[in-house]
């Protein structure tokens, strides 16, 4: 009975129930058009699969895989801790802790960890609009307002990469993002001569989720591949821009 109520709440999650809404209006359509029809069909069906545990297991875990979580016995020393920004939603009303994503609190939570460990490394917080807010966080959560480095006015990870260059170079940096957006991050940081620790975090790991849930659309599944997929697509821009002008990015 548990197994049989989670199944039935998890289809009637908005994603998957409104997929299955739109299932059942194409049996109902006219036919008269066969390409139409079946594009309609094909994405109701690819959105679907691409949205459930099972598929996307198959898709992120070769990807992660092959990142590492940082392990702090293998580094005795670090002098600088970077985090880049991420999602944040303002408002006055709330805490600043509150006030940040998921994707940041995930990646601030890494940074201010490391920072506790080692004591004299500077923490530097980065993103236009998760800034102020993880510097506040970070100060809540033990960390001293003296320690730590704020860059509010870089828009995306290549202005990020660019701003704090000066402060990097020749340092012993750690560098704290998203699993998905790692080798992205490190390859912009590279250009501009810093060379990085990874640090990853915010790791997706699908195979752990019941049975039953594997093969059910998942709005959670989806976003985690949103993220990827918007990897891929910022992979392929630098090299776009790269191959116009080298000194781009």
């Amino acid at each position: 009975m548990f197994v049989v109520k989670k199944v039935l709440g998890s289809l009637l999650m908005p994603l998957p129930l409104l997929l299955i809404v739109l299932a059942l209006c194409l049996l109902f359509m006219s036919k008269t058009n066969k390409k139409s029809y079946f594009i309609a069909w094909f994405s109701v069906l690819f959105a679907w699969c691409i949205s459930t545990p099972f598929i996307a297991g198959k898709i992120i875990s070769p990807i992660e895989s092959k990142i590492s979580a940082f392990e702090l016995k293998k580094h005795s020393h670090i002098e600088k801790i970077v985090v880049l920004g991420c999602d944040a939603y303002a408002n006055n009303r709330l805490s600043a802790n509150a006030q940040l994503g998921g994707c940041s609190l995930s990646r601030l939570t890494e940074g201010v960890r490391l920072a506790h460990h080692y004591k004299n490394a500077q923490l530097i917080v980065s993103g236009q609009t998760s800034a102020h807010l993880m510097k506040l966080t970070a100060i809540d959560l033990g960390i001293s307002s003296s320690r730590i480095r704020s860059n509010p006015n870089a828009l995306d990870t290549k202005d990020e990469a660019k701003q704090l260059a000066p402060y990097l170079v020749d340092r012993k940096v750690a560098l704290v993002t998203s699993a998905s957006h790692l080798a992205r991050a490190s390859d912009l940081f590279a250009a501009q001569g810093v060379e990085t620790i990874p640090a990853p975090t915010q790791f997706y790991s699908f195979s752990s989720q019941p049975q039953y849930k594997q093969f059910i659309a998942q709005i959670t599944v989806l976003k985690a591949i949103t993220v990827h997929y918007y990897e891929v697509l910022g992979k392929v821009w630098i090299k776009i821009r790269r191959g116009i002008n080298p000194e781009a990015l």
